[in-house]
């Protein structure tokens, strides 16, 4: 046996020699470095897979949506619904025409009692002619009218019968799956109460066969309501006042536009096609492109999405007018004119905004800010503003305000990272040739952070994008498209966001039905919009990067 074996020094290490290897980063056999690779990776794995979970349940559940919808509509064409509503369409039509009527006669109203000082008699008295053209215009639509009642009763009930059979066929199923695993006494049951059940089936080709009778009907109602508009639009009353006739001048273009939207629903009624199968293009497509959105309904149920990202996107878009100026002139002072002291000062101040939470913000939006924009609108001197004065106090306006408070430090964080990163030679360089400060931040420092600037822009867009509480408090929540006519006035308008409908909507709907389906749908838009933002952001900072390098 060899001397080393006996010897305490090679046998066990010494205190110094662990001490040692604790301080090299020995832990569970590991090196430090080891174990901080390990730990990071981990992390980054979990965070992946946790991603993948996302993704995979919001898509999962979002997919189901399409087949859903699919059904719903097939439902909607085979009752007749989609029928009927192109004779609601006419109806709808006529009834703008004459709200447009109504309007003008409100405003020559008002210009002769206030503006003249006659009296409420009086007044009525010079519009008799006016009330007896716009009486003979609303009663020419009476036959459709009457058309349409009778229609939309008969689809109603087809409908409704129709909803109920599907309940009792899910009821059946339900006692049928009870049935597999209850005890033989309780099976016998409940088998006895499943064939009891009495579930009628619907023929909707004899159902609607009424409704595709009254087609003739219909012919005959549009020549005469044809008729009737032509020579209303030639026997149109005047006003004495030159704008109140400058107005009414434009009645017969939209009667004529009417006229021929009138002539195209027509049409389509006399080619619709019960028979005719929904793809799944077409069910999709009602979602991407639908006007309407409509949960609950006894007629029928409208999944679009279009009134919901119109008014995400109208509320991003002016949070971010008002946030970026802000943000990147903040960032700007701060890094290139700000002494020590107010550097110490201001950043803290603006990064302390992320800091408040947004239900905060969204119960100062309701409680002083939307009612001072109110007040303030009411003012006489500012009337001449487009949209004043404002008849909702929660609008677009006010929620992207709330928004743009929310956005600033975002976009003032990384935009004072990106102009910190501009190399001083630039700088000293343009200064050394004679430029003043503002000609060399404007001429030199933002074009050399301008990506990084974008970036903090986009990742500001993002974080507007995906706000909820405060647009669910502040936005007005009208599930509406903005009206693009009313110019300006139209950021005075309630609006209704993806996130807001999502927040509104989740805990009251069943689980597994078109409405929580159409629900992940949103989920998936604001995903991808989320997912389109962050992709831009990284690329342009890694140009930046690059091009700083």
């Amino acid at each position: 046996m060899s001397l080393a074996s006996h010897n305490p020094t090679t046998a066990r290490p010494s205190t110094s020699a662990v001490l040692l290897r604790q301080r090299r980063g020995w832990f569970f056999g590991l090196t430090g470095d080891q174990f901080v690779k390990f730990v990071f990776q981990s992390n980054a794995a979990i965070s992946i897979v946790i991603l993948g979970l996302i993704t995979f349940t919001i898509f999962r559940d979002a997919v189901g949506f399409i087949p859903m919808n699919r059904q719903n509509l097939e439902i909607y064409r085979q009752a007749g619904l989609e029928f009927t509503d192109l004779m609601r369409l006419s109806v709808t039509e006529h009834s703008t025409l004459v709200r447009y009527l109504s309007t003008l006669r409100q405003q020559e109203v008002g210009r002769l009692t206030q503006g003249l000082g006659l009296s409420a008699a009086a007044a009525n008295q010079q519009l008799a002619v006016f009330d007896a053209y716009t009486e003979r215009f609303t009663g020419a639509i009476a036959a459709h009218e009457a058309l349409l009642s009778t229609m939309t009763d008969r689809c109603a009930s087809v409908k409704e019968r129709f909803t109920v059979a599907e309940d009792m066929r899910q009821a059946k199923q339900t006692l049928l799956n009870g049935m597999r695993q209850a005890p033989p006494a309780r099976a016998a049951s409940l088998k006895q109460a499943a064939e009891a059940m009495q579930i009628e089936v619907i023929d909707f080709k004899a159902e609607v066969a009424p409704l595709l009778a009254l087609r003739p009907a219909v012919v005959a109602a549009n020549a005469a309501l044809v008729t009737e508009l032509r020579q209303l639009s030639a026997q149109l009353p005047s006003f004495a006042d030159a704008a109140s006739q400058a107005r009414l001048a434009k009645f017969p273009g939209y009667l004529t536009q009417y006229l021929a939207e009138l002539e195209t629903t027509a049409q389509r009624m006399a080619a619709w096609d019960q028979a005719k199968p929904v793809g799944v293009f077409e069910s999709l497509n009602a979602f991407a492109f639908g006007r309407d959105w409509i949960t609950a309904s006894f007629w029928q149920d409208w999944y679009g999405i279009i009134p919901l990202l119109t008014g995400s996107l109208l509320i991003a878009f002016m949070a971010l007018l008002i946030a970026i100026p802000l943000g990147v002139a903040a960032a700007m002072y701060v890094n290139q004119l700000a002494g020590p002291m107010e550097q110490r000062i201001i950043k803290p101040y603006i990064e302390f905004i992320s800091a408040i939470p947004s239900v905060v913000l969204g119960f100062f939006g309701i409680a002083m800010l939307g009612e001072t924009l109110r007040r303030l609108s009411q003012m006489p001197a500012l009337h001449w503003v487009p949209g004043f004065p404002i008849a909702e106090r929660l609008n677009a306006t006010t929620a992207a305000c709330l928004l743009a408070l929310m956005a600033i430090p975002t976009i003032f964080s990384l935009a004072e990272d990106a102009i910190n990163n501009v190399p001083r030679a630039f700088k000293e360089a343009s200064l050394a040739l004679g430029a003043t400060r503002l000609q060399t931040m404007i001429q030199i420092t933002v074009p050399a952070a301008l990506s990084g600037i974008m970036a903090a822009i986009l990742l500001g867009f993002g974080r507007v994008v995906g706000e909820t509480m405060v647009v669910l408090l502040c936005a007005g929540n009208r599930i509406e498209i903005p009206n693009v006519g009313a110019g300006l006035g139209v950021i005075f308008q309630p609006v209704h966001t993806m996130t807001g409908i999502i927040a509104q909507e989740m805990g009251e709907v069943v689980r597994d039905s078109i409405h929580y389906r159409a629900l992940f749908m949103v989920g998936v838009v604001l995903f991808l919009i989320s997912l389109l933002v962050n992709w831009l952001a990284q690329k342009i900072v890694r140009r930046y990067r690059i091009s700083i390098g």
